[in-house]
């Protein structure tokens, strides 16, 4: 009975420091290193426009609508770009719902963008991410938006092309991934040069 209560005791007090250890001190250390080297991103990497107030976070996709943006990958996450319900479709490649639902996305994207029937279509701009959030499209389709988008704005397209050739990140580390440009801060650089004119 001794060596059964000892062990108990033993036991609990293990039970007791591995919470605080795991469940306190280190997450805190983690909070602490994250907050001290990587301060942008441990805040959300939160977006403020020049009067100082928020307007999003450079990780996540806004539904930018109108004619004069740049549009972001389409969402499945709640009713759009919704954080709190982040997903996506879950449809699989064989899914009749999926197929229809890119051919009508297809057909939208060209109408939208003025482009010829023909014009292939990149995939990130009828599909949605697994996130339904990720604020970035590939290089090829901004540039496929940028006629419209000059055109809304009354800026040349040249000078359009220029700002998402700024604004098109590569594949880190040069390795991983492929190039990418993030149409939140793309779109935030269009209000910007307008603003300047």
């Amino acid at each position: 009975m001794k060596t059964l209560l000892h062990e108990l005791r033993v036991s609990l007090l293990l039970t007791l420091l591995l919470a605080v250890l795991l469940c306190g001190a280190y997450p805190l250390a983690v909070w602490a290193a994250g907050r001290a080297l990587f301060p942008h991103q441990a805040g959300g990497s939160l977006l403020t426009a020049p009067d100082g107030t928020v307007t999003g976070s450079a990780l996540l996709a806004q539904n930018f609508a109108a004619p004069k943006y740049f549009h972001p990958r389409p969402s499945a996450a709640g009713t759009g770009y919704d954080a709190t319900s982040s997903s996506g479709t879950n449809l699989g490649p064989t899914s009749k719902k999926l197929a229809d639902a890119i051919t009508a996305a297809v057909t939208a994207y060209r109408t939208e963008n003025h482009l010829p029937d023909n014009q292939p279509v990149p995939a990130d701009a009828v599909t949605s991410s697994a996130s339904g959030l990720d604020p970035h499209i590939s290089p090829d389709n901004a540039r496929l938006q940028a006629a419209r988008v000059a055109e809304a704005r009354s800026l040349p397209p040249a000078r359009v092309l220029a700002l998402v050739a700024a604004r098109t990140e590569s594949p880190d580390w040069r390795v991983f991934g492929e190039a990418r440009v993030n149409v939140v801060l793309l779109n935030l650089d269009l209000d910007q040069a307008v603003a300047a004119r």
